[in-house]
């Protein structure tokens, strides 16, 4: 469901200037914002649904088209998700993608993927390691590949908690990360 509202022209002054100091100001354009309400899908419908349904997009006429989507890829560490509380580890995941996205901000997937037209739409794959050893053998693989990406490393402990690569076309990224687990509680 979408509803806005919008803002009407208005003029304003502030009034605890003295005159000489007023301030105007006018609103020209009408603003519309919508808001979204999120939809609620259990953990299991997420992890069950499958490629061709997530990646299904109808095309004009009518046909189904199935695109190379734009994913983003982050991989936690399945030994700290064990020892470390929940928001932290959500936070490590958030400081890699942004970090990723920020890093690459001028790449044309990264516009892309953070469009307009997609901001509401983007997808990510969490993914998970087993420990440190794993995230290093993934690191390895992904810089001989060519995938750009960041690993995280958590700071003054000195901890590579997790990595988001760039965002990608899924059929470019998804062979580096096949033999690994959905990240899952």
């Amino acid at each position: 469901m979408v509803t806005g509202f919008s803002l009407r022209p208005v003029t304003s002054s502030i009034s605890h200037f003295p005159p000489k100091h007023r301030v105007r100001f006018r609103v020209s354009e009408s603003l519309s914002f919508p808001i979204r309400t999120p939809s609620r899908l259990s953990s299991k419908q997420m992890s069950t649904e499958s490629a061709a349904d997530s990646n299904a997009i109808v095309s004009s006429d009518g046909k189904a088209a199935n695109p190379d989507i734009l994913v983003q890829y982050v991989v936690l560490r399945r030994d700290l998700i064990e020892k470390w509380p929940l928001g932290s580890i959500v936070t490590q995941g958030c400081h890699a993608s942004v970090c990723a996205i920020w890093a690459y901000k001028d790449d044309p997937h990264t516009i892309e993927y953070c469009s307009p037209e997609n901001i509401d739409s983007m997808h990510k794959v969490t993914l998970e390691v087993k420990g440190e050893t794993q995230m290093e053998n993934l690191v390895e693989k992904l810089r001989a590949g060519g995938i750009a990406h960041k690993l995280w490393i958590e700071q003054p402990e000195n901890i590579p908690t997790c990595l988001a690569t760039k965002p990608y076309p899924k059929s470019i990224v998804s062979p580096f990360f096949r033999k690994l687990k959905l990240c899952k509680s």
